[in-house]
């Protein structure tokens, strides 16, 4: 099989669904306070798809809301710009990519994974009192680049998971061996072609090795959330393998067992109804 590199990857990243630019402009502002909230709340309204989505999951148990909200512009009123751009963004990625291209590749299981441990970064953020919608979102995009392949690259993909299930070996592994790049390379790429803020990027880029320099907090949050998630089996994959945990990452939480305990709880109960919701 011929080795891709980064920059055919890059240059593929034009022919990609591209999400609606109203989410563009949302996850390129994520470290912005000064943004016009009405323009994009009317924006997003004009996506009647995105909009029906992102309310099913203000108003569900999650959100805690009181009130039934019933435009983008309440549900900013009630839940925060920032929360609702978390909002937007899963509605939006979840529904952008073409399912069933690549042989052996389970989109649902995929998606499974990504918006659990979007569920569970965000359930760890608030335990260290970080910002829960950057983790949200970032756990949910940490995986991304894996679509990037799965759609520019299906017959090569394809090869990689057969080979993976025959070997039993961590995903990683057989993909640089087989491709020569990696889905954690791809998602940079597509993280920036995308414009995400460098805390974004860096949480994507480093979410496998969040001891390496510059990786920042939010990358140990999300490679911890990663490895609950798998250990979980919440995606419901038969492939499921647990990757190795970084044990810097898991000491820099600093959390007991039995914390540990109620965020396997809460990961499980968050999970449950948003995929219903992003996955309907």
């Amino acid at each position: 099989m011929t080795h891709l590199t980064i920059e055919a990857i890059q240059q593929g990243l034009e022919d990609l669904p591209s999400l609606p630019a109203v989410v563009m402009e949302l996850l390129s502002s994520i470290d912005q306070e000064d943004v016009d909230i009405s323009v994009l709340a009317r924006k997003v309204s004009l996506d009647q798809a995105l909009t029906a989505k992102t309310l099913r999951l203000a108003n569900s148990s999650n959100s805690g809301l009181q009130v039934r909200v019933t435009t983008i512009q309440q549900a900013i009123t009630f839940l925060g710009f920032q929360a609702t751009r978390n909002l937007i963004t899963a509605a939006a990625v979840t529904g952008c990519f073409p399912a069933g291209q690549c042989p052996g590749f389970d989109h649902s299981a995929f998606w499974r994974h990504s918006i659990a441990t979007a569920a569970c970064a965000r359930v760890l953020a608030r335990r260290m009192r970080l910002n829960q919608d950057f983790a949200f979102t970032a756990g949910l995009l940490h995986d991304i680049g894996r679509l990037v392949l799965v759609t520019s690259y299906p017959a090569q993909y394809g090869a990689v998971l057969a080979q993976r299930q025959r070997d039993d070996r961590p995903l990683l592994d057989v993909e640089r061996e087989m491709l020569g790049v990696d889905h954690v390379m791809a998602g940079t790429a597509l993280a920036q072609h995308w414009q995400f803020s460098d805390t974004m990027q860096h949480a994507i880029t480093y979410h496998h090795e969040p001891e390496a320099p510059g990786a920042g907090f939010l990358a140990t949050i999300v490679h911890v959330a990663n490895a609950i998630v798998h250990a979980l089996d919440l995606a419901r994959d038969e492939n499921e393998l647990v990757p190795p945990v970084s044990m810097v990452a898991w000491t820099a939480l600093g959390l007991s067992q039995e914390a540990y305990l109620h965020v396997f709880r809460e990961t499980e109960m968050q999970f449950e109804e948003m995929s219903n919701i992003l996955m309907a």
